[in-house]
């Protein structure tokens, strides 16, 4: 099979990767979760890390079909999280928590969203949603690691980080954000990155019951709205972005 390395520096000290450790914690992964995993990722050839840095060496499947249908994609999803509930923080206890750098996300949101809140293309609600995250988000990253019970997550289960192989199979890619914490954050986060509202029933179907959605689209929506930040006004991946962002608002509306 053809290989492919992914070669990451050492991050920046005192920035969200650094007190994350994505990059170790990607190694670390494939070292001692992926061949357990339960669920189709990329073979690893190499996973090493030094002071300069980390190195994968992966299995290429850059002639699988770029990302998956939403509801397989959760499907497969729910399929990790029952393997693993209960028992991933336990057998991994390296594994990140939900709020392990709320703070700094916290200043991240602090300093983005007074730019972003006066583009033209935001709509009310979306507006109004930011607003009221303004100051809470630490409190709202927090918030996301209560509705339990912890299992094993992707931590970012977009559609862009998966694969479809001929036969249907959907492999998981880019483990850098590998944590413990209820599996609902990977549906919140598959639901806000990558699907349209017309399907949003759909999708959580296809997962089962979503426990605890409402208590961790707020956090997952921050992130969503620092992804449109870089998203230029009146794109369609902004309109896109607004419209799946507009979706959580009125969830979490209904549930208020």
């Amino acid at each position: 099979m053809r290989g492919y390395a992914k070669r990451r520096p050492r991050p920046v000290p005192g920035s969200i990767a650094a007190v994350l450790d994505i990059f170790g914690a990607e190694v670390r992964f494939y070292q001692q979760i992926a061949p357990a995993a339960g669920v189709r990722v990329p073979v690893c050839y190499q996973a090493s890390q030094t002071s300069a840095g980390t190195v994968l060496v992966l299995e290429d499947l850059s002639d699988w079909r770029p990302g998956a249908d939403p509801a397989a994609a959760a499907g497969v999803l729910a399929q990790m999280h029952r393997r693993w509930e209960g028992q991933a923080d336990l057998r991994w206890p390296w594994l990140r928590r939900p709020g392990a750098a709320a703070d700094l996300v916290e200043d991240l949101f602090s300093q983005t969203w007074p730019t972003l809140a006066v583009r033209g293309d935001l709509t009310p609600a979306v507006v109004a949603l930011g607003a009221r995250l303004l100051g809470r988000v630490a409190e709202a990253e927090r918030a996301a690691g209560r509705p339990g019970p912890m299992t094993l997550v992707h931590g970012d289960a977009s559609l862009d980080n998966m694969r479809t192989g001929p036969g249907g199979e959907v492999a998981l890619l880019d483990w850098e954000d590998v944590s413990a914490a209820p599996g609902v954050l990977d549906l919140a986060w598959l639901l806000v990155s990558s699907v349209d509202p017309a399907r949003w029933r759909e999708v959580i179907t296809a997962y089962g019951p979503p426990v605890g959605l409402a208590a961790v689209l707020p956090a997952v929506t921050v992130q969503g709205l620092l992804s449109l930040a870089d998203a230029p006004a009146g794109s369609t991946r902004a309109t896109a972005w607004i419209r799946r962002i507009e979706a959580a608002a009125s969830r979490l509306a209904a549930a208020s």
